[in-house]
């Protein structure tokens, strides 16, 4: 992380530009009111809350309301008005909505919004009731709202660890963010769970079953503890804000925050683990920060990457990191950066230069110590010098630039040259007195060329040709004029400041450029990632990306069962050595480098780094190149480490969605098996029973039977191995559908045929109902297979006799609606509770009501609609407009060659 350095004496900008948006009249405010978990008093504190508002004289008006029926919450909505809400139809039932156009066109100063997270009816304006929120601010109309934070985006994966429950409707953090007060309405565990068993949460058999799962006293305190840390970071961001916002000098002791220095001392390491101790301590967050001064451009490749690697280190730890550019003072750039973050724990390393080197210097430890003011300066000794973190041979070394170079310098007194030649041009029209300006110009432009020290050396010759050439006596080096004497001093020290500051300049220019070359590249390559869904297309992006970007071949090795494999390689690579192999399984065990140029196994063709997250090491990236010697710079090693950061932490995420995937799917599996296991113990064995109890009696009386109890027993046996065939035929034709062998014998048919064979099946299931059938003789023929048409109307004549009562009656109806036919089986039950009109075609559903278990497997319908749908049409359920029952219509298309003739029908 990188930020830019500021004036600690003004307001910040983006604090102000915050301020200035949360003071805008056009956009309403918007107050939350955030809740560990439902029933702790959200809704009953905004309903205060408005009460309060609107005894002052605001216009308060409720937009939506959950009540949930508690008492004590309904009392407190009496007196407001209320905007009535909105109907959405939705498959066969109405759902109730908030009326977003009406509340716009009421526009009240304050509108109640409850449950934030709340997904919209299909159809609505938007998806979500925040997004509605936000269109309400938008128009100026203040609101205030309620969520619970198990809905919060970036904390839903926390929530499903701690409870085991992942909750799907979820708001953004921007939301969060936005908002212009959060309030936590708290209760304790003890007290919410005391509501709960005393019916003021939830309805009596949902709440025996919320103290089982969800309302835990464990996991109530957990939720409680995220949503009062969510709060206090909240105010924690505010209190920041305001500080930079008035320009105020930190720290204010709120609360309590590290800051660790870091540079190129081998001791760094040991700052940043003392930093993580303290912070620990302190419970306080803390932050790695590294100040490029005006000697990072000298440093040595391996004092860089120390800094890399301690600044890695850091980010393990979980702390922050920082990288600010510096000027002359170091101590100062730090102490700004602390008050602005409002730091007031700094961590700095034991300085061990000679007294000299301070004299010469300066000394950042002693400069920190007397200008800290309220901020705690720890200095800390450090560890013992340690190891380079990077092996020395996993890098290449880079020839150093020699402290001399003639090109440089030749060309710093050719500039001084001509812009000597061009001052004695422009002499007679400029004067004496501006000359010396077109010599300062050659200075300046060799400074920002090439540095200090031939803008050193222009100096040098710009002064002496100025004295020469232009202070009387000319052509001599001698000084008449004490005041000219004055003047080459004053051009002197000019040219000497000019020439530092335009060097220094172009340092740090250098810098910024590069590490905008990288952040981008970086960026481009984090987007790339994150696009990717499937783990062979990280794979493939990674090895791309890091081949492109250090012009290497890579190969990616990933655990598996029998060890280490290779899951993708730039360009493509299926086989490695055994030399190779051992390096990598060694890294990969190691969690170190190992291989070619490495110190471990070095024979080895490809150099092998381990790829790690915060679980630890997930894989092995391999690279090789033309050539030999080592492979990768130590800028190279950096950009890799960058890279390989990236492409792990993409792995981790696919994977954990493919865990996620296949912990869902075996959910599910289990779910089935159980169903299937309950379904064969009923209805497997109660017809099995039946046809033993019958064939036994026959077998143990039959002299002493009479001839119509004979047939009675007989016609039970026929009627429960029916009764069997149909279950088992279920499973296989089950079994054919999610094996995709359904493969539908199309012809045309006469639809009144196949609906004649299937009530002579049905004959014995309906014998207690009467059947109407209303099928018009001029329907056109029909393609489809009459074996799997039979089926479906069986299985819903089959449905409609279990579920309605006995001398009810069964209607079948037909008819022809433009290119398509309908075919509806009516029956006269209770009809399909709302809620589960559309789960009634599921696997092993059924729908209960009351005490009574119709029996069946739960496979009927679902299988009806599976043939159906084969043979290129559709199935739906519905309850009957006229009366009470169930109504499922059947639809097929009409033949192409029929369209045309086809009448309009209405059904």
């Amino acid at each position: 992380m990188s930020e830019p350095r500021r004036d600690p004496t003004r307001p910040s900008p983006d604090a102000l530009l915050a301020a200035a948006r949360r003071e805008e009249g056009r956009r309403g405010r918007l107050k939350v009111f955030l809740g560990a978990a439902p029933g702790v008093g959200k809704t009953y504190e905004m309903l205060t809350i408005g009460r309060a508002r609107r005894k002052a004289g605001a216009d308060v008006v409720v937009g939506i309301v959950e009540t949930h029926g508690r008492a004590e919450t309904e009392v407190l909505l009496e007196g407001f008005e209320v905007i009535p809400r909105r109907r959405v139809p939705y498959r066969g039932t109405l759902l109730e909505e908030m009326d977003l156009d009406a509340l716009l066109a009421r526009r009240p100063a304050l509108a109640l919004v409850d449950e934030l997270a709340h997904t919209n009816a299909p159809g609505s304006r938007h998806p979500k009731r925040y997004q509605d929120v936000e269109e309400l601010l938008d128009a100026g109309i203040d609101v205030l709202t309620t969520l619970n934070i198990q809905h919060v985006e970036s904390l839903n994966d926390v929530v499903a660890s701690i409870t085991r429950i992942r909750v799907r409707e979820t708001v953004p953090d921007s939301i969060l963010d936005r908002a212009d007060d959060i309030e936590v309405v708290d209760l304790n565990p003890d007290d919410l769970i005391q509501r709960l068993k005393d019916g003021k949460v939830y309805v009596p058999q949902n709440a025996e079953r919320a103290l089982k799962h969800y309302f835990s006293r464990g996991n109530l305190t957990a939720l409680r503890e995220l949503a009062l840390r969510c709060t206090a970071d909240r105010v924690d961001d505010e209190l920041l804000s305001h500080m930079r916002a008035n320009a105020i000098a930190g720290p204010w002791g709120a609360g309590e925050r590290v800051l660790v220095c870091v540079g190129e001392d081998p001791r760094a390491a040991g700052l940043v683990r003392y930093a993580k101790r303290l912070a620990d301590r302190l419970h306080a967050p803390w932050t790695a920060l590294t100040v490029e001064g005006p000697r990072s451009p000298s440093l040595s490749e391996a004092e860089r990457d120390r800094i890399a690697d301690t600044l890695r280190l850091a980010d393990r730890l979980g702390g922050d990191t920082v990288t600010i550019p510096g000027g002359r003072r170091i101590a100062e750039d730090i102490l700004a950066y602390a008050r602005s973050a409002n730091v007031n724990h700094v961590v700095v390393g034991k300085s061990d230069r000679s007294w000299l080197f301070e004299l010469m210097h300066g000394s950042v430890v002693h400069d920190l110590v007397r200008r800290s003011g309220t901020i705690s300066v720890h200095v800390v000794a450090g560890e013992a010098a340690e190891a380079a973190p990077v092996p020395r041979k996993t890098v290449a070394t880079m020839a150093a630039t020699p402290a001399w170079g003639p090109r440089p310098y030749a060309v710093a007194l050719l500039a001084v040259a001509a812009a000597l030649g061009v001052a004695l041009l422009g002499q007679p029209y400029v004067g004496v007195e501006n000359s010396n300006l077109f010599l300062l110009s050659s200075v300046v432009a060799v400074a920002v060329r090439y540095g200090l020290g031939p803008s050193l050396l222009a100096v040098v010759a710009a002064s002496l040709s100025y004295n020469f050439f232009f202070l009387p006596p000319v052509y001599t080096f001698t000084i008449a004029d004490p005041t000219n004497v004055a003047a080459f001093v004053l051009f002197t020290v000019v040219a000497v400041l000019v020439s530092n500051l335009a060097a220094r300049s172009q340092r740090v220019a250098a810098v910024a450029q590069a590490r905008a070359r990288a952040t981008e590249r970086l960026y481009g390559f984090s987007r790339k990632l994150a696009s990717c869904g499937t783990l062979d297309d990280v794979l493939w992006a990674t090895c791309a990306q890091v081949a492109a970007m250090l012009k290497v071949r890579v190969v990616l090795l990933l655990p598996e069962q029998d060890g280490l494999a290779v899951r993708a390689g730039y360009p493509p690579e299926d086989m490695l050595d055994d030399a190779d192999v051992a390096a990598a399984k060694w890294a990969f065990d190691n969690d170190r480098s190992a291989g070619r140029g490495a110190d471990t196994l070095p024979g080895a063709k490809r150099l092998f780094l381990p790829m790690r997250t915060g679980r630890g090491t997930i894989g092995v990236i391999g690279l090789d190149a033309d050539g030999t010697g080592p492979i990768l710079t130590p800028e190279g090693r950096r950009l890799l480490d960058a890279l390989a950061d990236q492409g792990a932490l993409a792995i981790e995420r696919v994977r954990l969605v493919e865990d996620l995937d296949r912990a869902e799917r075996a959910a599910e599996t289990d779910r089935l098996r159980q169903a299937l296991l309950t379904s064969m113990s009923h209805d497997l064995r109660t017809p099995l029973a039946s046809v033993l109890g019958a064939a036994t009696t026959l077998r143990d009386l039959d002299e002493a039977l009479a001839p119509e109890a004979k047939r009675d027993l007989l016609a039970t046996i026929i009627a429960e191995s029916e009764r069997l065939n149909r279950f088992i035929a279920n499973l296989l034709d089950m079994t054919r559908l999610e094996a995709g062998a359904v493969a539908p014998n199309l012809a045309p048919h006469d639809i009144g045929e196949t609906v004649g064979t299937a009530l002579r099946r049905t004959e014995a299931m309906l014998a207690g109902h009467r059947v109407a059938i209303d099928v018009p003789a001029d329907l056109p023929a029909l393609r489809l297979d009459p074996v799997l048409f039979e089926q479906v109307l069986v299985n819903l004549l089959d449905n409609a006799a279990k579920y309605a009562p006995e001398g009810s009656t069964v209607t079948i109806r037909g008819w022809r609606e433009g290119s398509l036919v309908r075919l509806q089986v009516l029956d006269e039950g209770e009809g399909l509770p709302e809620a589960e009109i559309e789960r009634v075609f599921d696997k092993f559903y059924r729908v209960r009501k009351g005490d009574r278990v119709r029996a069946g497997t739960g496979l009927g319908l679902s299988i009806a609609r599976g043939f159906v749908e084969a043979m290129g049409g559709a199935l739906v359920a519905a309850n009957r407009p006229d009366r009470p029952g169930a109504a499922f219509t059947l639809t097929l298309p009409v033949p192409a060659k029929d369209r045309d003739a086809a009448p309009e029908i209405a059904a």
